[in-house]
């Protein structure tokens, strides 16, 4: 509704009342409610004509690129068990992540580096570290985050006196002692997970000191990403970091900012948070593209779910913002054999729910597994007495977004 999906229908019926009576509450609050028009204007952009907020001066450009999806739906009004259905298709967290599936599903390029890479923000997400777990998937398909701030992993660096010689003989050595352990007790799969992930460890200390070092970027790259601007030096910096874990073979990447829950003051905080993130995604959209990376992978922007058209005006008369929205979520893909240039799906006249090309977010699920030459169903884990899957129960591929 303020991004990627406007309602010039809600400009008209601005702080009328809303009846939801009869209806399924979709908020996460009840009691008078109003609607509320978008603060932004929008525009059309690109050759394909998609509908953008004005706010987004950079974004626009890359449109052409880009598919836009209003067509999906999920369950839960509430951060965290939303934030786990997204991330791991299981509301109640415990699940394996996304990107623990396909590091599962397509192993790893690059033996000196995690398969799946989280870039969070300061404060971690809703749920925590449980939105990047491997769930009962072997240890080793956990997402590892790099921190935003300090050193982005802990112990990155050997303890002083400590050599490499001296960290390998004792590796040696742990997995001899292991080893013995283990052969007593095949069972035991986690002590084996360890000991990748000693081994991982050990090995990314000399791979990441050199990912993370941004000095052999020219000016021009840097600037593009808007590393040097306090406004978008964070997120800039993770983009640009993205790109390059998939130029060295890490399969799943994901990143987050935020916070998006504009209950209030939408227009100063959606404006905030866009003017942050607007100029690194599109330059990260656009150096792929140069680079071609694009068109082998799948670069995806969404949130846990939608807002309403409507709110209590909790904040007072003039703190316009919104509530969530379960029923209607816009999110948009690029590249991984997405059909650039096209909006799919369609929200009613409102924004209130999706009213073609619906689908469960389950379906998207499916369909990132598609895109990534996985199949869902077969895409299984034995575990508490059945074959399991990212979709819990089978899916369907979403056929209109895929070229």
């Amino acid at each position: 509704i303020d991004t990627f999906d406007p309602k010039p229908e809600l400009a008209k019926r601005h702080l009328q009342k809303f009846n939801r009576s009869g209806e399924k509450e979709s908020a996460m609050s009840s009691g008078e409610r109003y609607f509320v028009q978008s603060p932004f204007d929008f525009l059309k952009a690109g050759k394909c004509g998609a509908d953008v907020s004005a706010e987004w001066k950079h974004l626009k450009e890359r449109v052409d690129d880009m598919c836009f999806y209003r067509g999906c739906q999920v369950e839960s009004v509430n951060h965290p068990t939303a934030c786990y259905h997204v991330n791991t298709g299981n509301r109640f967290g415990g699940d394996p992540a996304v990107g623990a599936w396909v590091t599962y599903g397509l192993g790893t390029l690059n033996d000196n580096l995690p398969g799946f890479v989280v870039l969070p923000r300061t404060s971690y997400p809703q749920g925590g570290a449980s939105n990047w777990s491997n769930g009962y998937l072997p240890a080793d398909h956990q997402g590892t985050p790099l921190r935003p701030e300090g050193s982005p992993i802990l112990d990155l660096h050997a303890p002083a006196g400590i050599t490499r010689k001296d960290q390998r003989n004792n590796l040696d050595l742990l997995a001899k002692l292991n080893g013995k352990h283990f052969r007593a007790r095949p069972d035991q799969g986690e002590l084996d997970a360890r000991m990748s992930s000693y081994e991982l460890a050990y090995r990314m200390q000399m791979e990441v000191p050199g990912i993370l070092d941004l000095k052999g970027e020219s000016e021009k790259t840097k600037d593009a990403y808007g590393i040097g601007d306090s406004k978008t030096d964070s997120f800039g910096r993770k983009c640009l970091l993205a790109r390059r874990l998939v130029e060295k073979g890490v399969r799943f990447v994901q990143a987050y900012a935020g916070n998006w829950d504009s209950h209030d003051y939408i227009e100063r905080a959606h404006g905030s948070l866009i003017r942050s993130v607007d100029k690194p995604i599109a330059a990260l959209l656009g150096d792929l593209k140069e680079r071609g990376l694009l068109e082998d992978t799948l670069v995806v922007w969404c949130g846990e779910f939608g807002r309403t058209p409507d709110n209590g005006i909790r904040g007072g008369g003039t703190s316009y913002g919104r509530d969530h929205n379960p029923k209607a979520m816009t999110m948009w893909f690029a590249g991984g054999g997405t059909k650039a240039g096209h909006t799919i799906g369609a929200t009613d006249e409102i924004g209130a729910e999706a009213i073609e090309c619906v689908h469960h977010i389950r379906d998207v699920h499916v369909t990132w597994l598609n895109l990534l030459g996985l199949d869902d169903n077969k895409l299984t884990y034995y575990h508490a007495g059945r074959h399991k899957q990212l979709s819990q129960f089978g899916g369907e591929v979403i056929r209109e977004l895929i070229v």
